[in-house]
């Protein structure tokens, strides 16, 4: 596991997988929101952000955390790993809440911006049915090569980490 692209709903613990997994193996991690949006939460272009990306996944090792599914082929034909957080949608919104009271809101060090918003909440409820799919589609035609793992609960992340540390 070398380079690892870890995607899942909002919510749903990729930044503090992608961390944990970094400790393990020694690898440096990139959060697709701290590249996305600047300190102000501006959104790149669609083209400055996959070139970007197309630089960073040309490293020989990373793990790169976030969605943005309209750039998820670039990560995932590189990518020897992928991780798919596939969590129940309250478990999730649960996250979120979390997160709020960890962090109080605003852009975290990591690039995580902490922005509740009804249509955030929208999608979050409805990640599984309108993503899902999607996800499932970029692996089959971008990543057959790669190692996938779909995780569907915190205890089997948590499992899974733990088979990484026992390696």
């Amino acid at each position: 596991m070398n380079r690892i692209a870890i995607i899942g709903c909002g919510g749903a613990g990729k930044t503090v997988l992608a961390n944990r997994l970094a400790a393990l193996l020694d690898l440096p991690v990139i959060n697709l929101d701290a590249i996305y949006y600047d300190g102000n939460w501006k959104e790149k272009t669609a083209v400055e952000f996959a070139a970007i990306q197309r630089g960073v996944v040309a490293a020989d090792r990373w793990i790169i955390d976030g969605n943005h599914a309209s750039t998820l082929y670039i990560r995932v034909h590189r990518a020897d790993s992928v991780i798919f957080l596939d969590l129940p949608a309250w478990t999730c919104l649960w996250g979120i809440v979390q997160r709020r009271w960890r962090y109080r809101g605003g852009q975290h060090p990591d690039g995580v911006y902490d922005r509740i918003t009804m249509s955030f909440i929208r999608y979050i409820i409805g990640y599984r049915k309108k993503m899902r799919p999607r996800i499932a589609a970029v692996i089959r035609e971008h990543g057959q090569h790669a190692q996938y793992v779909t995780l569907t609960s915190r205890r089997q992340a948590r499992r899974f980490l733990g088979s990484i540390g026992t390696n």
